[in-house]
């Protein structure tokens, strides 16, 4: 007789979508709920007071969940985010919602996105049904200079993107005004593509391209201030040391080694500084080379006090060097610090565990 095997659904792509406030979250999720390529997407919206799709929502709903005119899934947290993205999945599963194949979730303007990232990465209920896609970080160019400087969770939400949304460039006073944010930027967080987004006109593809499976762009091609219009790969970023320090206390810098580590060494050293460094360690992201077959990359992701689960890919991105490169986004850690860590654990037992 024959056997049917259980439907194993794959994680459910969420990105978080960020931002000071008054960056215009608020317009490019309007804009980006309208596309048909959003109709299979719930939408996790912090308070509906907050979000002026007062066209689109049915505000006088008792509803948790509710369909938007667009065909888009839209729910509010009414309690935690656990809670949520549990009750989500259940009404799915029941067939009490249509089906969605992924999740964008708007934090508040104020919000530090890293509680947010951890529940993706740690929590049981959650990272068995979802995985962190990515974060966007909505950067309102007019005021981005003196938010930065007076509002820290503004600056952590810049750490923490993948992709860095640059609005009101057309009201912008001045092109060196402009060039002074990219520089601020790019000091704060030199792994982030940066777009450009006018009147809440986003390339759907920013949230959509999320979910290509794809390694950290920064051990790709990433763009770096080494001159006009220049790119630069991991060994490159590396090479120039983005090793700016700044008002904000945050520093980026990256940490490559030819050789081969462990597995052994590996997990001690992610230990060891999520241990000891976790609240400043605001993003790792990397590729490493590990002994057991260094043909086959790692992808490590942290933030803060939590590592994400490996991930083994099955070669080596065309643009990266075939050798660990870890990049780093800190606060108050020093590039010095993080290498005589990692020498230490490689020069320790935890060398011959593989």
């Amino acid at each position: 007789m024959m056997s049917t095997m259980p439907t194993v659904r794959k994680p459910v792509p969420v990105t978080v979508l960020t931002g000071f406030l008054g960056s215009g979250k608020t317009t490019i999720l309007s804009r980006l709920v309208r596309d048909a390529a959003f109709a299979d997407t719930a939408v996790i919206l912090n308070e509906f007071g907050e979000v002026g799709l007062d066209h689109l929502l049915v505000e006088t709903s008792d509803e948790t969940v509710i369909d938007l005119s667009c065909g888009c899934i839209c729910c509010t947290i009414r309690g935690d985010l656990v809670e949520t993205l549990t009750d989500l999945r259940i009404r799915r599963e029941q067939g009490r919602i249509r089906p969605f194949a992924r999740v964008v979730l708007e934090t508040t303007g104020l919000a530090d996105p890293a509680p947010i990232v951890h529940t993706l990465m740690q929590e049981p209920s959650v990272f068995d049904h979802y995985r962190l896609a990515g974060v966007v970080t909505v950067v309102d160019s007019l005021t981005a200079m003196q938010t930065l400087d007076r509002q820290p969770e503004a600056a952590k939400q810049v750490a923490l993107a993948d992709t860095l949304a640059i609005t009101k460039t057309d009201m912008a006073a001045r092109a060196a005004d402009r060039q002074s944010l990219d520089m601020r930027l790019r000091q704060i967080n030199p792994l982030a593509r940066q777009e450009i987004c006018v009147r809440g006109d986003i390339d759907p593809g920013l949230v959509l391209s999320a979910d290509s499976g794809s390694p950290p762009r920064a051990l790709a091609i990433t763009p770096v201030p080494v001159g006009s219009g220049e790119s630069a790969s991991g060994e490159l970023l590396a090479r120039n040391a983005v090793h700016g320090n700044h008002d904000d206390g945050i520093s980026t810098f990256v940490v490559s080694r030819d050789e081969p580590v462990s597995h052994g060494v590996l997990g001690m050293f992610l230990q060891m500084l999520a241990d000891q460094k976790g609240e400043d360690l605001l993003r790792l992201k990397g590729l490493v080379a590990v002994a057991d077959d260094p043909s086959r990359p790692v992808v490590v992701h942290g933030v803060q006090h939590v590592v994400h689960p490996w991930q083994r890919l099955d070669r080596w991105p065309e643009n990266a060097v075939p050798a660990t490169s870890l990049v780093f986004i800190v606060r108050g850690i020093s590039r010095d610090w993080v290498e005589a860590l990692l020498d230490r654990v490689a020069a320790s037992a935890y060398a011959a565990l593989m």
